[in-house]
């Protein structure tokens, strides 16, 4: 039987945590929210406890009551970074409630995982999207990733993440002129293993030293991570090149792209590459990892990007960069044409609601 109007556009949303948290996940969560608002549906949000991918047991308890709760026949978007660790919790409500998964990236694909964690990631993973309608992802490299998990490619929508439109930071104007003062490297990421922020350090400690790197993202979730980036600091004695600025707001940040200039990120592993597709609005030459979609959001002209974990490949890439004021300029220029081509988060939230619906025909086929 096909719903009612109303409960066609009724949605509830499920998310680990505080949904103002500043990474990429969380942001694009906010915006396909906001971006659903927008276009008339009534959107409730569940926050579930912080304790995610590795739920507590009142995490779970919670988890199980807020899904209890839930009226039959309800559309729910469960952020994966909870529903992959719910495979208990989400079974029981599979026949009853429409459930979407939104795979960022998979949760056993985290660096830094001990083996046999990140098997049990997997293996929880797998059996959580087997309960779900269908599964959104954020770029075609996470779809491929999930065939390890079973789910049918007919089940899975890409739905891209949104940029907004920035002005061209102040750089791209004269890239191509010689420069006596040093180059400013952003470098936007949490410190988590993840991001490669050591792999970074180590990259541009054989650089000539003409550079200096400010670095955007929380020092405080993961506490570990940040002390070893600043132990890297000291031992490579770049102490005066580099500054861990923490968490930016969104005003704070855009002063900093807008006095880069050169984006760089040394990521293991990313479900799309947000902060990248924000440095190409920017106009900024990019020298980052091929993964997630950066491969295909830089392409051949905005930038170099090379193997996730080639210090070597990374630190002539770099090299490259800082010493050729023409290269830059090229880059620069292929950034504003990548730029003018970017999805806007209009688009991302029409193909969001494009997957959703699909689910809800699905749910009701």
């Amino acid at each position: 039987m096909t719903p009612p109007a109303r409960a066609r556009s009724e949605l509830s949303v499920v998310v680990p945590g505080d949904l103002e948290t500043r990474t990429g996940g969380y942001a694009y969560d906010r915006r396909i929210i906001a971006g659903l608002r927008a276009a008339g549906w009534r959107v409730s949000v569940h926050s579930l406890d912080t304790s995610f991918p590795f739920p507590t047991s009142a995490a779970r308890a919670q988890a199980a009551s807020t899904l209890e709760a839930m009226p039959d026949g309800r559309l729910v978007l469960a952020d994966g970074l909870a529903l992959g660790a719910l495979p208990d919790e989400i079974a029981p409500h599979a026949a009853r409630l429409a459930v979407v998964a939104l795979v960022h990236h998979p949760l056993a694909l985290e660096t830094g995982l001990a083996p046999d964690r990140a098997a049990a990631l997997e293996a929880s993973e797998r059996r959580a999207l087997a309960s779900a309608r269908a599964v959104v992802v954020t770029s075609r490299a996470t779809a491929t990733s999930l065939a390890r998990y079973g789910v049918p490619p007919d089940r899975v929508s890409i739905v891209e993440p949104g940029t907004d439109p920035a002005p061209l930071a102040r750089s791209t104007f004269d890239a191509d002129r010689p420069r006596a003062d040093d180059l400013t490297l952003l470098c936007v990421a949490t410190l988590t293993p993840r991001k490669g922020h050591e792999l970074l350090l180590d990259a541009l400690a054989s650089a000539p030293r003409r550079w200096r790197l400010r670095c955007a993202g929380s020092t405080d979730r993961d506490e570990e991570t940040a002390a070893r980036v600043a132990d890297r600091v000291r031992a490579h004695g770049v102490g005066d090149r580099v500054e861990l600025l923490g968490d930016l707001d969104a005003a704070q940040l855009a002063v900093e792209y807008d006095r880069a200039d050169l984006f760089v990120l040394a990521t293991f592993h990313e479900g799309y590459g947000m902060a990248v597709a924000e440095a190409l609005a920017r106009g900024l030459p990019v020298i980052a990892t091929a993964t997630g979609a950066i491969a295909d959001l830089v392409g051949r002209d905005a930038g170099i990007v090379v193997p996730p974990g080639d210090a070597a490949a990374l630190a002539s890439a770099l090299d490259a960069a800082l010493g050729d004021p023409s290269l830059r300029a090229r880059f620069a220029a292929g950034a504003r044409r990548v730029r003018a081509r970017l999805p806007t988060w209009e688009d991302a939230a029409l193909g969001m609601a494009g997957a959703l619906e699909r689910a809800r025909e699905l749910a009701h086929g």
